[in-house]
């Protein structure tokens, strides 16, 4: 049985089954990790943290720290990432202590 010949349709950049792959220009986009310190407790997983530099933005829990049950409270030690877009709000992915 001779092979199949191969389909000129399909892209070079799509899994077979999956989405596209990334380019690099996803890469330069990455969100920026900053330290803080949790201020408030605010209603829905909200919280305000107090940035090293002293500026306060505000910040929800990850998804995986939700899954996990993670409590927070004031005064926590966090470690949160920001969108270079968007630098007035945060995600916290790990509570340092």
């Amino acid at each position: 049985m001779p092979p199949r010949p191969k389909k000129s349709g399909r892209r070079n950049n799509r899994n077979r089954y999956g989405p596209p792959k990334r380019s690099t220009k996803d890469e330069e986009e990455k969100a920026v990790e900053v330290d803080g310190e949790i201020s408030s407790v605010l209603a829905g997983t909200m919280f305000r943290v107090k940035l090293e530099s002293g500026h306060e933005v505000l910040a929800h829990i990850s998804g995986k720290m939700r899954k996990r049950f993670i409590r927070l409270v004031v005064g926590d030690k966090v470690k949160m990432e920001m969108s270079p877009y968007d630098l007035t709000k945060a995600r916290i992915v790990f509570r340092l202590g």
